[in-house]
């Protein structure tokens, strides 16, 4: 599914617009509108979400579906799929600094990779499962989960599919990566309980 992501003024989405900050590396946008059009359908889904503290991940606010082909089934828009909208656009909402020197840029998640369905690059994820890497795997922890958390979806099942890993090491790498002062204002009310 493509799905356009721009903010509420209509820009598209970039790391920019990125600006509040969450977690001890990141940056969300604070609001973001996406738009997905399934030509098979004839349909066309726009959201708005919004960032809410409170419940530590972004919140729909609106959801319209419209009609976008002369035949189409009129059943098909109430059957739109907004959570899978939310959980396409949260990567280009999430952003981060590759280089910690004075004046880096910033990237989006989605930047970071091609591969489709994917978060992270399967370079980044081959690296952070090594020995010995344990800043750069709390880094990526923290993304990770941080995508997982704001799109609410379970951190634990996301982090063992992007690195390949059991879940039961995610969700001690979780623990970890908090206790090492990472996740900083990041919960996740989804999965398993070792992951809040």
């Amino acid at each position: 599914m493509k799905v356009d992501v721009k903010t509420p003024a209509g820009k598209p989405m970039s790391a920019e617009h990125t600006t509040k900050p969450i977690g001890s590396a990141l940056r969300i946008a604070p609001a973001f509108i996406a738009t997905a059009v399934d030509e098979a359908m004839g349909v066309e889904t726009t959201i708005e979400a919004h960032y809410k503290p409170t419940r530590g991940r972004y919140v729909i606010t609106m959801i319209t579906n419209r009609a976008i082909a002369d035949e189409f089934n009129e059943d098909r828009l109430k059957h739109a799929a907004p959570q899978v909208i939310v959980q396409t656009a949260i990567p280009r909402c999430i952003a981060l600094q590759l280089d910690d020197s004075p004046g880096a840029g910033w990237t989006t998640i989605a930047d970071l990779t091609s591969a489709e369905g994917r978060i992270i690059p399967p370079w980044m994820a081959e690296a952070v499962v090594k020995r010995g890497m344990k800043d750069e795997r709390w880094q990526v922890i923290e993304i990770l989960y941080g995508t997982a958390a704001l799109a609410d979806l379970p951190p634990v099942k996301l982090i063992a599919a992007e690195l390949r890993i059991p879940e039961r090491t995610a969700s001690d790498w979780i623990q970890k990566a908090r206790a090492a002062g990472w996740l900083t204002g990041l919960t996740s009310n989804v999965g398993r309980p070792a992951a809040t």
